[in-house]
């Protein structure tokens, strides 16, 4: 009874937000969509005739407005999910962690990249805390494979989370690239512990 309560106010929560009925209406696959948007236009993190690896893609609404953002571009996502094709991106299936799979992403490009994007999440369990620690794992071993694999000048967003991996990430990024902001996109929900990490130039 109380999960069938929680699915009703989702889907009540979802029917009402404006930039869900905003997505549909312009043709991207989620409202997360407009978080990398908010994003770019404050951090000016896309450009053209760049390497850009999308971590977390599914269901690819960031990789559509890469590919739309970003001409002349080689983009490569990837999920654990199957991910319906988009234009000028190569999708992989499998889990980011695996080194197999890290090795793959970086045989495509065969050289540094500029943007690494993430919004990997673990599947939510309904302990907020609980969460905040995995989706944090996931922010680190992101961030880890950043800074071994972009140019100098490159660029790493991925999504925070509020909680005990908080500091360590934020001074982990600090240490290892030269600019460094925390930034809460209007569009992300003002109650979720979200906010997004903007890493530039490696130290």
């Amino acid at each position: 009874m109380k999960k069938n309560k929680i699915s009703k106010d989702w889907v009540n929560k979802q029917r009402r937000d404006i930039y869900v009925r905003k997505s549909k209406l312009e043709g991207y696959r989620s409202r997360a969509v407009y978080k990398l948007k908010e994003i770019d236009n404050k951090f000016k993190i896309i450009k053209n005739g760049i390497k850009i690896v999308d971590l977390g893609s599914a269901p690819g609404s960031w990789s559509q407005y890469l590919s739309e953002k970003s001409k002349n571009s080689m983009i490569m996502s990837i999920d654990l999910k199957e991910v319906v094709g988009i234009k000028n991106v190569n999708h992989l299936i499998g889990d980011f962690l695996d080194e197999q799979n890290q090795v793959k992403i970086n045989n495509f490009f065969c050289d540094k990249l500029d943007l690494v994007v993430s919004d990997m999440a673990v599947n939510t369990t309904g302990n907020k805390n609980l969460d905040a620690i995995s989706t944090g794992e996931l922010t680190i071993n992101a961030m880890k494979y950043s800074i071994k694999n972009l140019k100098k000048t490159g660029c790493f967003v991925s999504k925070i989370f509020m909680g005990s991996t908080f500091n360590e990430i934020v001074k982990n990024c600090k240490k290892n690239f030269k600019e460094v902001k925390i930034f809460k996109p209007p569009s992300s929900r003002k109650d979720s512990k979200e906010s997004f990490i903007i890493c530039k130039i490696i130290r």
